[in-house]
C-alpha cells in the first residue's frame, strides 16, 4: 500500500494501529503496558486486554510535573513498582506508535530495571 502524501498523525496512528494488532496476535495471554504521550505529559498503563480494564497506571500528571527522560524513568520505576504489588511480572510493550528513544525508551528501562519483564 502506498502512502503519498500522509501527514505526521496519519503515518502515527497508521503505526500504532500495525503494532498494536502485532501485541494482540502473537501476545494475547500477557498484559499490554501501554504508552501515550503528548506534549506536556507522558501517561503508561498496563491493561488485560482479555477483560478491558486498566489494572495499573502511572503519569506525570499524578507526578505534577512535565514530561522529561527524567521523570519518564520515575514513571517506569512506579509503574513496575505497582505491577509487581499486584503480582504482575511479564507485560507486552506498546510504545503506541512513538519511536523507541527519548522518553519511551527511558521508561521502558526504568520499568525492567525495577522487575518488569518484556
Amino acid at each position: 500500500m502506498k502512502h503519498i502524501n500522509i501527514d505526521r498523525k496519519d503515518k502515527r496512528t497508521l503505526r500504532h494501529k500495525r503494532i498494536t494488532n502485532n501485541l494482540k496476535r502473537f501476545e494475547n495471554d500477557k498484559a499490554r503496558l501501554v504508552v501515550s504521550k503528548s506534549n506536556n505529559h507522558l501517561i503508561a498503563q498496563i491493561i488485560d486486554d482479555q477483560v478491558g480494564k486498566t489494572l495499573v497506571s502511572s503519569s506525570s500528571k499524578q507526578l505534577k510535573k512535565h514530561a522529561t527522560i527524567e521523570v519518564a524513568k520515575q514513571i517506569g520505576a512506579d509503574i513496575a513498582k505497582k505491577a509487581l504489588a499486584k503480582k504482575i511480572t511479564a507485560v507486552v510493550f506498546d510504545r503506541g506508535g512513538s519511536p523507541y528513544h527519548g522518553q519511551i525508551k527511558a521508561l521502558a528501562d526504568s520499568a525492567r530495571e525495577n522487575g518488569l519483564k518484556f
